[in-house]
């Protein structure tokens, strides 16, 4: 069944890449980052995440805790968190001490969500951890357990027993963890956390994800009951077919991606005056995820059927536009639409 119009919608947030626009240094991405935050909290959205990726031209965000850091400090009411901690790139002794400091800076206002992949290449993935500590394929559920340890205590007789994250008098943030996949609700829900699917890249059927999350959810310690967010792409303009320009954008940035070119968004001047190859039209056409491009009306009855079909507790919506006006205008008009009201 569909909303109704009137009805009460799930809270809306915010996942921030910190795109890179042509033409745009990376650090201005950042800055502009701190705007939209504060933009966003104004609008009424509940949470804002910044996402972590290295080596990528199209994206300024590879330390995240540094952004939550300064985007905390800049707004008052909006929740600040990771969308995600890459667990196997970091310790889990300095993920803890990091948002637990966060936390007591930042008191109710900080989330953490980890990400089960290394969220680059393999070479860069080397990098992070170091050349003398082999990858030793999916090893998150131990990163997980040494990062509750750290925060709460080992079982006597581990070998980290007595290594504790400090400030210790702080609780580390609610836990998410994030996938795009099955394998991340599955996850979540063994663990007991909660769950947030990147359907704007995922290729699996959401509601099918997110009623894999609820029905095998564990309660835990840090969590009593499910709690499921879903993140997808929206781009909002008063007329449609600009929104669609806009889309056509990120389209072609993520056939680039795909096709191990990476480079800035371009505008969606730069990409009318693009000569498109078959292999960037072959990758487009596999679709960019679940990005829906439209004016107030048209995106906002879609994503109210989408919560209808999913049963999602939350949307977290990505928006990828070259022009930062433009970009803070889409949000600004989706809040309306949807009647968020700052908290």
């Amino acid at each position: 069944m569909t909303l109704a119009r009137d009805s009460a919608p799930v809270p809306l947030s915010v996942l921030d890449l910190s795109p890179v626009p042509s033409g745009t240094p990376a650090s201005a991405a950042l800055r502009r980052t701190v705007d939209l935050a504060r933009a966003a909290e104004r609008f009424g959205y509940r949470r804002y995440w910044l996402a972590e990726h290295h080596n990528l031209p199209s994206v300024a965000s590879s330390s995240p805790e540094v952004l939550i850091a300064t985007v905390a400090a800049a707004t008052s009411t909006v929740r600040v968190g990771a969308g995600g901690i890459m667990l196997p790139n970091h310790a889990p002794l300095k993920v803890a001490e990091t948002f637990r400091a966060l936390a007591a800076l930042h008191p109710g206002r900080i989330d953490l969500g980890l990400g089960r992949a290394p969220g680059t290449d393999g070479r860069t993935a080397l990098a992070l951890r170091g050349a003398r500590e082999a990858h030793r394929g999916d090893d998150f559920a131990e990163r997980y357990a040494q990062l509750l340890g750290h925060a709460d205590g080992f079982p006597t007789g581990h070998p980290l027993a007595g290594v504790r994250a400090v400030p210790a008098d702080v609780p580390l943030p609610p836990v998410w963890v994030l996938g795009s996949s099955d394998h991340g609700a599955h996850a979540a829900a063994e663990l007991g956390t909660g769950y947030a699917y990147a359907a704007h890249f995922g290729t699996a059927d959401p509601a099918a994800v997110l009623r894999t999350y609820r029905e095998g959810f564990r309660p835990s310690a840090q969590r009593a009951q499910p709690h499921a967010v879903l993140a997808v792409g929206a781009i909002v303009a008063e007329d449609g077919e600009r929104a669609r320009a806009l889309l056509h954008a990120q389209e072609l940035a993520t056939a680039h991606l795909r096709l191990g070119r990476p480079g800035p968004l371009p505008s969606p001047e730069e990409v009318a005056a693009h000569a498109w190859t078959p292999a960037e039209r072959h990758v487009a056409a596999q679709g960019t995820g679940l990005v829906l491009a439209g004016t107030p009306g048209d995106v906002g009855a879609r994503l109210r059927d989408l919560v209808s079909a999913t049963g999602a507790d939350e949307l977290m919506v990505v928006t990828q536009v070259h022009d930062h006006a433009e970009r803070e205008r889409s949000y600004e008009l989706l809040a309306r639409e949807w009647g968020a009201s700052p908290g």
